[in-house]
């Protein structure tokens, strides 16, 4: 049960200026270093836990290294990593949780999952330990992680969602413009399924990839505001339905990989991810992660040379606006038991311009303080960081803004609808029920 706390759909996007200029050729001052406010004041010796989802081969890289430099200048202070794949991690987090063995330093998704922790007194507010430049820096990019005024984690990257495609397989295709619209789309993909490749990779085993098309076309066929009055609205807006029935009408075309309702959304070759990185899918729906997920699935385990990004189409119809995003938010929370300062302290550590570059350099991604965007060199990636900061508004992921069990339940009734156990108004209705906690 919730007790007070008042998660936000909406991503703040304050410094998103400063993050285009990186992207096209200024660069924000850094006025951190990698050792700027890295000391703990914690004088005895101090061990903590730390549970992150990298993996492939740069993610738990860059974990050990950035922990190797905390310690370098933190020597009393101990962090032990602990590595659990990205579909298993919310579901193993809730069970510590409940067991009172919470890790001292854990992902944070936001929204409504974090409000059910912060109503369980299981997270710290690290409001006031936040170091006041790392603050300046990434200023609205807390938003996510803020509840009540209170914020209760370090963000380190924003992942807006769009198409991450193969230019290759388009151009092989005959497909001369990225698509724009939702009958653009099905021409692209009918063009790929004719060069002999799939157009459209999905993962619906793990629910949520599946889950995120009806996200996006909920976005195009309602308006901002009814968007974000999703917990408290109940679905009643017939753009819900209409939503559903886009989504439907979609699927009806076969526009997805064979045995889809048994694909997993990012682990191996035979992934959705591990299609499109082996040029067996022309293109996926994800956030801004993808880029990474997907060089870690190439042959060479290099990033994709021909990655392409392009925002999901308009809807027609749709009283959205067709330049809203939907995006997700990594960021890294103490705790309630957590020893402090030591963990808040590696957290401002987590914030600095060195780390943030680092992360994003590791995992192919836009970093949430824009001092650190000048590694965003891939083109894909570019221009998704041009998207959001094109954005009439961007909005968190529903599962995410609602909390675990309503969030799995809207995500498991988009898979029932795709694989034909429901239509449309018997999705709505499993998703108002989920709603309303039944």
């Amino acid at each position: 049960m919730r007790l007070n706390v008042k998660p936000t759909l909406v991503i703040a996007l304050t410094g998103l200026s400063l993050l285009a200029t990186a992207c096209t050729g200024g660069t924000p001052t850094a006025t951190t270093s990698s050792t700027d406010a890295a000391t703990s004041t914690t004088a005895a010796p101090v061990t903590m836990t730390l549970w992150h989802n990298g993996t492939g081969d740069k993610g738990p890289a860059y974990w050990e290294q950035v922990v190797k430099d905390f310690n370098a200048v933190n020597p009393n202070v101990t962090i032990n990593i602990t590595i659990v794949q990205n579909e298993d991690f919310d579901g193993k987090l809730q069970t510590a949780m409940a067991a009172d063995q919470t890790p001292d330093i854990f992902l944070q998704r936001g929204g409504g999952k974090l409000a059910d922790q912060v109503a369980a007194g299981k997270v710290a507010d690290i409001t006031s330990a936040i170091d006041p430049t790392v603050k300046s820096q990434i200023g609205g990019g807390f938003a996510t992680d803020s509840i009540d005024g209170k914020i209760y984690a370090m963000p380190m990257s924003i992942q807006p969602e769009g198409f991450w495609y193969s230019q290759d397989l388009f151009k092989a295709a005959g497909i001369t413009a990225t698509p724009t619209t939702m009958a653009e789309l099905s021409d692209a993909v009918t063009k790929l399924q004719a060069s002999g490749v799939y157009g459209i990779a999905i993962g619906a085993k793990d629910a949520w990839p599946a889950a995120h098309w009806f996200y996006q076309f909920a976005l195009r066929q309602c308006t901002q505001q009814e968007v974000q009055n999703l917990a408290t609205g109940g679905m009643k807006d017939p753009c819900w339905l209409a939503a559903l029935q886009s989504l439907a009408d979609f699927n009806a075309t076969k526009p997805w990989n064979d045995g889809f309702l048994t694909t997993v959304g990012q682990q191996g070759a035979g992934s959705s991810s591990g299609l499109v990185a082996n040029h067996k899918a022309g293109m996926e729906l994800m956030g801004a992660w993808d880029p990474g997920v997907i060089g870690g699935l190439t042959p060479d385990k290099q990033n994709l040379p021909d990655l392409g990004f392009f925002p999901f189409p308009a809807v027609d119809g749709g009283k959205g606006d067709p330049s809203a995003l939907m995006a997700g938010s990594d960021a890294w929370s103490c705790s309630n038991k957590a020893p402090q300062p030591a963990c808040t302290d590696f957290l401002n550590f987590l914030g600095q311009t060195a780390q943030q570059q680092g992360y994003a350099t590791a995992f192919s991604t836009i970093p949430a303080n824009p001092t650190a965007s000048s590694v965003i060199t891939d083109p894909a990636t570019k221009a998704a960081a041009d998207a959001l900061g094109n954005s009439a508004y961007t909005l968190l992921w529903f599962d995410s803004a609602l909390g675990q069990d309503q969030g799995n339940g809207i995500n498991q009734a988009v898979v029932d609808l795709l694989a034909g156990n429901v239509d449309p108004a018997g999705a709505l209705k499993a998703m108002q029920t989920a709603l309303n906690g039944g």
